[in-house]
């Protein structure tokens, strides 16, 4: 199932963001998803540890690098939802600047129970909530 574009925010890259090479870090990429994320959550009053009962575990992670971001660009950054099923969904990252790709991205997410460390269905109510 392909969800439409349901989240777009900016971010500002910081000397934090910088790699030796002189561009961002694929690690601080990861966490630029992660910033999107949890904006993503938050607007329909979700969290990580709480999307109606369970959290969310990562289970898979991938970028795809177009383009060197550099110190003080301006990000975009969309995300839409695919591949819903019982207990997982994937969240897809696109990072733009001005109108340019610099990388996309996906990460594969999955209902857990962390009080009883094991796998849940997603609740009806996250899924009514963001209209899948």
């Amino acid at each position: 199932m392909k969800g439409k574009s349901t989240y777009s925010g900016t971010y500002r890259v910081r000397i934090g963001d910088i790699n030796y090479g002189g561009h961002m870090g694929n690690d601080k990429a990861l966490l630029l998803f992660h910033d999107a994320r949890l904006y993503f959550l938050g607007q329909y009053g979700f969290a990580e540890n709480d999307i109606g009962g369970p959290g969310l575990i990562l289970g898979e992670a991938h970028v795809y690098f177009k383009k060197e971001v550099f110190r003080g660009d301006e990000l975009k950054v969309s995300i839409h939802i695919e591949d819903l099923y019982g207990f997982s969904f994937v969240m897809h990252y696109t990072v733009m600047r001005d109108e340019e790709e610099v990388m996309h991205g996906s990460t594969k997410l999955i209902a857990f129970d962390y009080d009883n460390r094991k796998v849940v269905k997603i609740p009806d109510t996250f899924l009514m909530s963001i209209n899948m």
